[in-house]
């Protein structure tokens, strides 16, 4: 099983980020070591001072795939679910300046807190409604509908580089918001108003 995510994949998230919008979706990866699931407590890595959530809505792979058109990538997932992409983002900067990749930034261990999978089903995936709130407190609201690239799309585009296996997920990007969290904070992520995650910071 992979994580694959994407990266700059709303625009006024590229833009708070003074990122340049890409021609194509960015794509990187987490190991399953990055994974906490069943609202386990996110503890705060010693190696960086600036951890920064990102929420996104999830796909997971149901069955075997490669360079899938995307007429036919609705056949390829029947759930969805929400996520943090954490990212050390003083970690990122430095990396980001050198060149290098951003693993130590993105990938490490719990830097990948996912909810539940539901069913797709009675979704319009095309404009599905989202929200993150830290200690009752909306920070991040956003809508599939503001994707530069839409999930069938996505499933398409990664499909071309990288066979998708059962049980495979894909973080599909944050919309604008994305900010610090702190030692104390409880996180709650919501998926057209439905409770999907719930879990603190430690």
């Amino acid at each position: 099983m992979k994580i694959i995510c994407i990266g700059r994949n709303y625009t006024e998230h590229i833009e708070e980020l003074g990122n340049e919008r890409p021609d194509n979706p960015v794509i990187f990866m987490k190991p399953d070591t990055a994974i906490l699931k069943d609202n386990a407590p996110f503890y705060y890595p010693e190696f960086s001072k600036d951890i920064h959530h990102e929420v996104e809505v999830l796909v997971k792979i149901k069955k075997e795939g490669k360079s899938i058109s995307p007429e036919f990538a609705h056949k390829y997932y029947d759930e969805i679910g929400l996520g943090i992409d954490f990212t050390a983002r003083d970690v990122q900067s430095q990396l980001k300046e050198k060149g290098q990749p951003w693993e130590r930034a993105k990938a490490f261990n719990g830097s990948a807190p996912i909810s539940k999978f539901i069913s797709k089903a009675g979704f319009d995936l095309q404009k599905t409604g989202f929200e993150l709130k830290i200690n009752g407190q909306t920070v991040q609201n956003g809508n599939t509908s503001l994707m530069l690239w839409p999930i069938n799309e996505l499933i398409a585009y990664v499909s071309k580089f990288f066979t998708l296996k059962t049980g495979d997920i894909i973080f599909t990007g944050t919309p604008k918001g994305v900010g610090p969290v702190s030692i104390g904070d409880e996180l709650v992520g919501f998926l057209e108003g439905q409770e999907m995650f719930r879990f603190q910071v430690k």
